[in-house]
């Protein structure tokens, strides 16, 4: 069987069981095995595969077609331009963070050797990348899941990048500490909701979705903590769920930050907010 037929044969299967985007999981699992471009393997239809690569490629197909996630199965993830390890202990960065990425770095321009902290870190995404793009910033990772600080340590030293990686409940981790920027992606799923999400996304790890009964109890103890944390101009950055653009504002406003500007994803959905202190 060639490569092509076998991607066709595959991507036919995901597809029959609902799963999205059939012929890039196809193409993309066995260019994982044969560390070939996906897309010449979509298009050869010369090459015989070996009985050991179609067995290795059917055992992966079918944890995907069990609805595990394609990114768990690969155990890698892209982002910002870099590929991230990423395993059930962590939430699978998404590409709409990548736009929180960007958006801090643009207001960090005019800062030297600035401080930030990546809250709620997860496999290190964020604060990776910010790191990455900024040789001169100083950046802490912090998470309240040591499995998840083992997924960003890891990456971290596989990137060559030098951060501080600590344990804590948001803010007990950097106790006395201060920053430039504060950015986040906290868990904003509200609880009811979690377990009605997409399969694959029940693969990942709850502690890194659930946001309480309104989805945004994470918010409110940020936005009330992050004052004390913030050097005075200092930014906090987040990540928004969907409709929650303007009670975060809110909390931001009560909480004493400076005119919080909301901005919208690639598909018009309010997904960011960043306010400042004074």
């Amino acid at each position: 069987m060639t490569p092509r037929e076998l991607i066709h044969q595959t991507a036919s299967a995901f597809r029959d069981a609902g799963i999205p985007d059939p012929d890039y999981d196809a193409s993309l699992l066995l260019a994982n095995l044969l560390h070939r471009p996906p897309l010449s393997l979509r298009l050869d239809s010369d090459t015989a595969l070996q009985n050991d690569v179609i067995e290795a490629y059917c055992v992966l197909c079918a944890r995907r077609l069990g609805r595990e996630p394609l990114q768990y199965i690969l155990r890698e993830a892209p982002f910002m331009g870099a590929m991230l390890r990423v395993d059930p202990r962590v939430l699978i960065p998404r590409p709409e963070t990548e736009l929180l990425c960007e958006w801090a770095l643009a207001e960090m321009e005019n800062i030297d050797h600035p401080r930030v902290l990546d809250l709620c870190c997860g496999s290190g995404c964020i604060g990776l990348s910010i790191r990455k793009a900024r040789p001169d910033a100083e950046v802490f990772l912090s998470d309240i899941s040591p499995d998840a600080l083992d997924v960003a340590t890891m990456n971290a030293r596989e990137l060559g990048l030098r951060v501080v990686c600590t344990a804590g409940d948001l803010f007990t981790g950097v106790p006395g500490q201060k920053f430039h920027l504060i950015i986040s992606n906290p868990p904003y799923i509200p609880s009811a909701e979690c377990s009605m999400l997409q399969e694959e996304v029940l693969r990942e790890p709850r502690l890194a979705l659930d946001g309480g009964t309104d989805g945004l109890v994470f918010y409110r103890r940020i936005c009330g903590e992050a004052p004390d944390h913030l050097y005075p101009g200092g930014m906090l950055i987040m990540e928004l769920g969907d409709g929650e653009a303007i009670p975060v504002k809110q909390l931001m406003l009560d909480a004493g930050f400076i005119d919080p500007v909301i901005r919208q994803d690639l598909c018009g959905r309010e997904r960011m907010i960043l306010g400042r202190v004074s």
